[in-house]
Formats: structure tokens, C-alpha cells, sequence
């Protein structure tokens, strides 16, 4: 199983956002989504990720006037990318061993997903449950 499959399960739309924002303005939109991340796009190219971690660490070191402060500034780079080839149990032992919790997935350099822990270990249950019955049913028949 790769990636691929991971990115057949989700929405097309990618939500992102630039370098140059306010800290400010990508908090709210962490919070209208209700999303843990976000790539930044520079150029067509992931740059970055900007997460709640990052956010909490720019407050722990600039206080409230950290929010006026640009994306750029605060943001995790170079992002960790992978393509959408990879195998799930690689893109999990990577964001286990980076400590991550987001992936954005490029093709020659564009973004064309982005997949969290979550959606990693969501699609993991379900295809070890499926293995599970398929087993049940064998051994009953």
C-alpha cells in the first residue's frame, strides 16, 4: 500500500498557505479548518510546514507580538516531503522517526497532497480489520 491509496480516500482540495502571511492570519485558518498544519507554497514549491507546534513555539519566544510576525519566519523548513510511491509503513517509520505529524506529497516538486499521521493510521485499522475478517471467513467455511 502507498500513498497513492492514502490520497484516493481524501478530498482534492489541498489547503495551504504562503510565506509571507501573518502568524496571525494562518492561526485563524488552522482554526476555521480545524486542521493541525499547513504546507507553505513559495513559488509553486513546498518551503515549509506551519503547525500548531510551531505556533507554540514562536509565542514561547517572541510573546504575543509573535503573531504579527510572518509564516517565514516561524514556519519548520525545509519541509519533509515524500511522493505519492512511497509505501504507508515507510511514510509512518518516517514521521515516527522525524517526530512529525504531517507529509506533503510532491510530484516534480508540486504539491498534490498533503496526508497526516491520522489519515496513515486510519487507513492501517482498516486494512488490518479487513485482513482480519477475511480470515474469519476463511476459517469458518
Amino acid at each position: 500500500m502507498t500513498i497513492r491509496a492514502i490520497l484516493r480516500g481524501k478530498s482534492q482540495d489541498i489547503i495551504s498557505i504562503a510565506a509571507d502571511v501573518f502568524v496571525a492570519d494562518a492561526v485563524a485558518l488552522l482554526a476555521e479548518k480545524r486542521i493541525g498544519a499547513l504546507p507553505v507554497i513559495e513559488g509553486g514549491r513546498v518551503v515549509g510546514i506551519f503547525s500548531e507546534r510551531d505556533v507554540i513555539y514562536c509565542l514561547a519566544s517572541g510573546g504575543a507580538d509573535a503573531i504579527g510576525r510572518s509564516v517565514r519566519d516561524v514556519m519548520t523548513a525545509p519541509a519533509v516531503t515524500v511522493d505519492q510511491d512511497l509505501p504507508v509503513l515507510s511514510a509512518l517509520s518516517l514521521m515516527t522517526r522525524r517526530r512529525i505529524r504531517h507529509l506533503p506529497v510532491v510530484e516534480d516538486g508540486a504539491l498534490i497532497g498533503f496526508v497526516s499521521i491520522g489519515d496513515l493510521v486510519k487507513y492501517r485499522i482498516e486494512r488490518i480489520e479487513s485482513e482480519a475478517s477475511a480470515l474469519r471467513d476463511y476459517i469458518r467455511s
